[in-house]
């Protein structure tokens, strides 16, 4: 059995057809959700430009399982948060790091 590793995954994607109400909504809460003041979180971090075209969602995962997996995993709940909050995007981009052979193992 494989030891639990710890990967930083970044969903990456594109706005697409924002209501007025919801890019009006985001444009207004851009501050609060800019990449510098982000981290990877097991429950996302969710940035985006100030023009709001682009966006990334930055999750830790934590799994035995592999890359892939962590990425399944973010992936997953980079859907299923923008599908909760209305957004939709072209597909994401996931990009998954193993931060634990980054720290050493």
């Amino acid at each position: 059995m494989s030891s639990e590793r710890v990967y930083r995954v970044t969903a990456r994607g594109c706005f697409k057809d924002l209501s007025e109400q919801a890019r009006s909504y985001l444009l207004k809460a851009q501050p609060e959700h800019d990449i510098f003041l982000s981290a990877f979180t097991t429950e996302g971090t969710f940035t985006y430009d100030q023009k709001v075209q682009f966006f990334n969602l930055r999750y830790e995962v934590r799994t035995s399982e592999g890359s892939e997996a962590a990425g399944t995993i973010a992936h997953k709940e980079a859907e299923l948060f923008l599908k909760t909050l209305g957004y939709l995007s072209k597909p994401l981009k996931i990009l998954v790091t193993d931060a634990s052979a980054m720290w050493g193992d």
